[in-house]
C-alpha cells in the first residue's frame, strides 16, 4: 500500500510539473509549436503516457488523479491553441502590408453578363443530362449548310447573309452552332445528348436590336423513341428553371430546315407576369427560341439511321435571354466594355 501511495505522489507532483511547464510555453514559430506537440500532446508525449500509467494508480486515488489528467491535458491543447493563433495573427498582420502596391485603389473584375447567362443554361441542361460539345467557328459549307438541309439557293448562303472566307472551297464563320451538332453527329452513333455553346457571325448592320456576331446555345438529343412530347418537357423546365416557376410557355409552328415539325417558343413575360406591358408588346407572350424534331434528312446525312432514331433540337441566342433577365435593351452594350455597365453585374454570380 505504501508503495502505491508513493507512486500516486509522484505522479502527482508530475502532472503539477507539467501544468507549470504549459503555463509557460512560448514559440517563436510554427517549428517550435510543432516540437511542443510532439513532446507533450503526441501519441508517444509525456501527457499520453500519463494517461499509460493511470492504470497504476490505486482506484481511490483514480478520480482526483483522472480530474488533474483532464485538467493537464485541456490546457496544454488550449495553449497550443492559442500560440498557433498569435502565430497567425503576427503572420497576417505581416502579409497585409504590400510595399509594392500602388496608390490608387484596385477595382475587383466581374463575369461578363453573357457568361453569367450562357453558365446557368448550360447548368440547367446539365442537370437533364446534357454535356457541352463546342467546335470550330470556321467552318465549311457542309457542316454549316449541306449536312442540315439548306437548299442550295438559300438565302443564307449569299453573302449578304454569311462572312465567307474562301468561296471555292466554301469556307466561312458558322452562322449557327448547329454545325456543332453536325459534326458529332458524324462522329458518334445515338444516343446523344449535346448542348453547344458559342459565338456565331452574321453579316447584319449593327444596331440596338442586331450585331455581325452573337452567341447562342443549342441543344441536340437523338435516341431510339424520342418524341414531341420529350421536347415540350424540357423546354417547360428550362423555361421555369430560368425565369420562375410560374412562367408559362407556348409552341408555334415555325420553319427551319434541320428540323421538321418545327416551333418557336414563347414564354409568359417575366416583367408584367403575362398581363400585357410595353416589352411584351401588351401581347404577354415574349419569344425566346426556336425548336423542333430534326429533320430525318439531317439524320441520314450524318450517318445515323433515321428509322431507328428520333430527336430533338432547339437553340436559342443568348443575348436575348440576357435581354429578358436583366432588361438590357441594347445589344451593342454587350460588345463596347463600358466598365460602367459590366460593374452593374457583380452581384448575379
Amino acid at each position: 500500500m505504501c508503495q502505491y501511495l508513493k507512486y500516486f505522489t509522484r505522479m502527482i507532483d508530475r502532472i503539477q510539473t507539467l501544468l507549470t511547464e504549459v503555463n509557460a510555453w512560448t514559440a517563436k514559430g510554427p517549428d517550435e509549436l510543432e516540437t511542443l506537440r510532439i513532446k507533450f500532446l503526441s501519441k508517444k508525449g509525456e501527457i499520453s503516457q500519463l494517461f499509460n500509467d493511470f492504470r497504476n494508480v490505486p482506484n481511490d486515488q483514480k478520480r482526483q488523479v483522472g480530474q488533474l489528467l483532464n485538467e493537464l491535458k485541456n490546457k496544454a491543447q488550449d495553449r497550443l491553441n492559442e500560440l498557433k493563433e498569435g502565430l497567425e495573427a503576427a503572420g497576417t498582420e505581416q502579409a497585409d502590408i504590400d510595399y509594392s502596391r500602388s496608390a490608387s485603389p484596385d477595382t475587383i473584375g466581374t463575369r461578363h453578363p453573357l457568361s453569367i447567362v450562357k453558365n446557368e443554361i448550360v447548368d440547367i441542361f446539365a442537370r437533364l443530362g446534357f454535356t457541352i460539345a463546342e467546335g470550330p467557328e470556321i467552318e465549311d459549307d457542309w457542316h454549316v449548310f449541306s449536312a442540315l438541309n439548306f437548299a442550295p439557293e438559300h438565302p443564307a448562303r449569299d453573302m449578304q447573309d454569311t462572312f465567307f472566307i474562301e468561296k471555292e472551297p466554301d469556307i466561312l464563320l458558322r452562322t449557327h452552332t448547329s454545325s456543332v451538332q453536325t459534326r458529332v453527329m458524324t462522329g458518334n452513333q445515338p444516343p446523344i445528348r449535346i448542348i453547344c455553346p458559342g459565338r456565331v457571325y452574321r453579316n447584319e448592320a449593327i444596331s440596338y436590336r442586331a450585331h455581325c456576331f452573337f452567341h447562342q446555345v443549342e441543344a441536340l438529343y437523338i435516341d431510339k423513341d424520342v418524341s414531341f412530347a420529350d421536347l415540350k418537357q424540357v423546354l417547360l423546365y428550362f423555361a421555369r428553371e430560368m425565369f420562375g416557376a410560374d412562367t408559362k410557355i407556348r409552341l408555334r409552328p415555325s420553319y427551319f430546315p434541320f428540323t421538321e415539325p418545327s416551333a418557336e417558343m414563347d414564354i409568359s413575360c417575366n416583367i408584367c407576369g403575362g398581363k400585357g406591358c410595353p416589352f411584351c408588346k401588351h401581347t404577354g407572350w415574349v419569344e425566346i427560341l426556336g425548336c423542333g424534331m430534326v429533320d430525318p434528312n439531317v439524320l441520314d446525312n450524318c450517318g445515323i439511321d433515321s428509322k431507328v432514331y428520333s430527336g430533338f433540337a432547339l437553340g436559342m441566342g443568348i443575348e436575348r435571354i440576357t435581354n429578358l433577365k436583366y432588361q438590357v435593351k441594347d445589344l451593342r452594350m454587350f460588345s463596347e466594355n463600358d466598365v460602367r455597365f459590366l460593374e452593374e453585374f457583380k452581384a448575379a454570380y
